[in-house]
């Protein structure tokens, strides 16, 4: 995963060098967001009550379809800002670029996948997944990686125990379950509730709830952009922690009236089922900070999968200014 990223990357900075002088307007910020989520429900929530438009802000959001991608996008000038797990910006930090990807904001703090059964499983317990085939994600990507740390957590042994299929692409997952593939199977939302509502399949974990808080999704900007943009920073900071907070705590039929825009496969009240399931869990961070702890477990579950984080420190991967002092000036 890692190769495959650094890749894109050198490939796109000798295709396009001068990309990254370009600058954006003022009160315009280009995200690019690995995919569309509704794991990323308060940043949907901040375009569509105008939590962005009250700061001045226009928000231009195109969708990268892979972390290599965006990532690429945000090093050659393509994006300003790019919504995607921090493992991304902990493979280009080993580089020592001076004009390294920081991880400014943390949006989520554990795996956003629900663990899907064919059966129905009211005592299912995790030790129900031994000898079971599970479709899991893509090798390298963080919702397999999450899943090899639960699976080493268990005592199981991949192979031996129980098989962990990593070859299906994210869109295909479902399909291939439903296809009668596996076991169980790991799904977003609101494909989990869909898959559910339509009965091909029961809910009967939280991966995330059992992997514990794990730094799954951040907003990673250059840190020259940070430091040149940092007003601007603080105003696209400051919207973020309404939508947190509106998400988190506004009544959930209300809330999924503007996230139902986003998400057009789910009717209202699907949409508000997904949104709770996400609450219950504690998906959302409140303090956006990235703390180290958080992100030492990140490094366990990365190393966990095979890849080399060694060397890679906080300060070169994180910087809290920013969220932290606009936390402190809306709740301290």
């Amino acid at each position: 995963m890692k190769r495959i990223l650094l890749f894109f990357i050198t490939l796109t900075l000798f295709l396009f060098p001068l990309s990254g002088c370009k600058k954006s307007d003022d009160g315009v910020l280009r995200i690019n967001e690995v995919t569309d989520s509704f794991f990323y429900a308060p940043f949907y929530v901040a375009i569509e009550k105008g939590f962005f438009e009250e700061e001045g802000l226009t928000i231009e959001l195109t969708n990268g379809g892979g972390s290599d991608v965006s990532m690429t996008a945000l090093l050659s000038g393509g994006a300003d800002i790019i919504l995607a797990g921090p493992e991304t910006a902990v493979y280009v930090s080993r580089q020592n670029k001076k004009d390294a990807p920081k991880v400014f904001a943390q949006l989520t703090k554990r795996d956003g996948c629900f663990l899907i059964s064919r059966n129905a499983e009211p005592n299912f317990t995790w030790q129900d997944i031994k000898g079971k085939e599970i479709i899991i994600g893509r090798q390298g990507g963080l919702p397999a990686m999450t899943f090899q740390y639960i699976v080493k957590n268990l005592g199981f042994v991949d192979g031996v125990d129980l098989t962990l299929r990593k070859d299906i692409q994210f869109p295909l997952m479902a399909p291939t379950f439903d296809n009668g593939t596996g076991d169980y199977v790991t799904l977003f939302e609101p494909t989990a509730t869909e898959f559910v509502k339509a009965g091909k399949g029961h809910i009967v974990a939280s991966v995330g709830k059992q992997s514990g808080e794990v730094p799954y999704t951040s907003f990673i900007a250059l840190s020259s952009f940070l430091e040149k943009n940092s007003a601007k920073a603080e105003k696209f900071l400051r919207a973020m922690y309404k939508a947190i907070n509106y998400t988190k705590t506004a009544n959930s039929l209300e809330v999924a009236s503007y996230l139902v825009k986003h998400f057009t496969t789910s009717n209202v009240e699907q949409t508000a089922d997904s949104l709770n399931n996400y609450n219950s869990v504690d998906t959302w961070m409140s303090n956006m900070c990235l703390n180290e702890t958080m992100f030492n477990t990140l490094l366990d579950v990365i190393e966990n999968a095979g890849e080399d984080v060694k060397g890679v420190a906080f300060n070169k991967v994180v910087d809290n200014t920013l969220a932290d002092k606009v936390y402190k000036e809306l709740y301290a």
